[in-house]
């Protein structure tokens, strides 16, 4: 039998078929193996880790697949209990591989103090965002009569006057007490009374 006619006939036509359907078998076979040894298109989501324990978080991540490393504690935020899971890095509902490690910053265990500053005859702009830098929030705000109008004049804190350098807790409200801008009133001795009167200034 020529070439020729070996090409078209049906014995070729059938071992070409036959072979085909090896190669497709095969490489059926070969994409599953790929797909299970590279662990392709299986993905983990990451769970909402918040307000967790360090133990509960490796509890968690153990039973997925997932490991965890630990970053750092952040300044105490009362929403959230002590030494938990404040911040985690992928974010939760994240697609991510077998064995992926989460990063998690954990919730101090209270909060810290800082010094009061000087705030005395500064005005209250000032005073206030200086008090917001340190973590401290501004509390009730008292006029009294003081030429120095919203001029700083005492600070106090649960009814306590402060004094510059004292410590309070972070996020401690700091009351504030401000000159109202008014003429103060001053004692004298009139020479024609027995008694002390009081006088507004300019009528001295």
């Amino acid at each position: 039998m020529s070439l020729r006619n070996y090409l078209t006939s049906r014995v070729f036509f059938g071992q070409a078929l036959a072979a085909l359907a090896i190669l497709a078998v095969l490489g059926y076979f070969f994409m599953h193996w790929l797909t299970f040894t590279t662990d392709h298109g299986h993905e983990i989501t990451v769970p909402n880790l918040a307000k967790l324990t360090e133990e509960q978080v490796e509890e968690k991540l153990d039973d997925l697949d997932l490991d965890y490393v630990l970053l750092d504690s952040v300044d105490y935020n009362s929403d959230y209990p002590k030494f938990s899971v404040v911040e985690q890095d992928p974010l939760p509902g994240a697609k991510v591989k077998e064995g992926r490690k989460v990063y998690i910053k954990i919730n101090a265990s209270g909060f810290s103090s800082v010094r009061i500053p000087d705030l005395i005859q500064k005005t209250y702009r000032e005073a206030v965002p200086t008090l917001k830098a340190l973590g401290l929030e501004e509390g009730t705000i008292t006029y009294i009569p003081n030429l120095g109008k919203d001029m700083v004049l005492e600070m106090r804190c649960k009814g306590r006057n402060l004094k510059v350098g004292d410590h309070v807790l972070k996020a401690s409200k700091i009351d504030l007490v401000l000159g109202d801008g008014k003429e103060s009133y001053v004692e004298v001795v009139d020479s024609t009374a027995t008694s002390t009167d009081q006088l507004p200034a300019h009528e001295q």
